[in-house]
């Protein structure tokens, strides 16, 4: 009995694996896949190398202390880890902490589409996770833009959705456009982002939570309330806060981990 009981258990793992090899169909027959990653590789390697490249480090909050290490990013049963950990070893690195962090920059663009990730991260103070939208460089470099399918704050069990525009982050001629949704976010869940030609439809687990629309004021437009009628590339990262607000405090010797169990693109047929 206990040989059949453990035997079953083996096969109900391998039948859930066999089913994340193929991924979904979108609810909308209206929509084909074009870019997917299960994260299928061995534990322990590195993320598909004709998807992904690791992130640089600059000067921002998210990418202050970004670092090539395989102990920040990597294959784990099936999920993409990201991680902030205590820079302990790398004594050559000023870096506080080292984090991890991916994108399809050079491998992977789309304009207008359907994009959902299935993560969960920690709860915990300074946690500073995200999986959003960045415009490839171009002719329209001038022009700012960033869509945010999720992001998730210190120790909140909230997820924030967020549209940047010139606009808004250059000119600060408006409000950022911000939702959030009540979800215990150390679970796994679906965030999605929905952009179409004159909107950006932000959801959880199928569920919508906020609705960024593009203007019909010239004015607006002209100011860059609307900068998205171009191609975009995914980035997936784990970094920490700068200590702005008490929960954005990181916990220097504390780990920071979010996994990634897959991440697809569909555009409209």
């Amino acid at each position: 009995m206990r040989f059949c009981l453990i035997l079953l258990a083996v096969l109900m793992v391998q039948s859930a694996y066999a089913r994340k090899l193929e991924p979904a169909a979108p609810a909308d027959d209206n929509y084909v896949l074009v870019f997917s990653d299960e994260f299928n590789g061995r534990s322990g390697t590195q993320p598909d190398t004709t998807k992904w490249v690791r992130c640089q480090r600059g000067p921002s909050t998210w990418n202050r202390w970004i670092s090539s290490s395989d102990k920040v990013v990597y294959i784990k049963n099936g999920t993409l880890v990201c991680r902030a950990i205590p820079n302990k070893k790398e004594l050559a690195d000023t870096a506080k902490m080292l984090t991890g962090a991916v994108e399809t920059l050079g491998k992977f663009a789309f304009q207008y589409g359907k994009v959902e990730v299935r993560m969960k991260t920690n709860l915990k103070q300074g946690n500073f996770p995200a999986v959003w939208l960045k415009p490839v460089p171009g002719n329209n470099d001038k022009l700012y833009g960033e869509m945010d399918v999720v992001e998730m704050f210190g120790y909140l069990n909230k997820s924030h959705h967020t549209t940047h525009t010139h606009q808004t982050h250059i000119l600060k001629k408006a409000e950022t456009k911000q939702f959030t949704a009540d979800v215990d976010v150390r679970k796994w869940h679906v965030y999605g982002m929905e952009w179409k030609r004159d909107r950006i439809v932000y959801t959880v687990d199928g569920k919508v939570v906020g609705i960024y629309r593009k203007s019909n004021n010239a004015e607006e437009l002209a100011d860059g309330q609307w900068t998205f009628d171009r191609p975009f590339y995914l980035r997936l990262n784990q970094s920490v806060g700068d200590g702005s607000f008490p929960r954005f405090t990181p916990l220097l010797n504390q780990k920071y981990e979010t996994r990634f169990d897959w991440i697809r693109v569909y555009k409209e047929r």
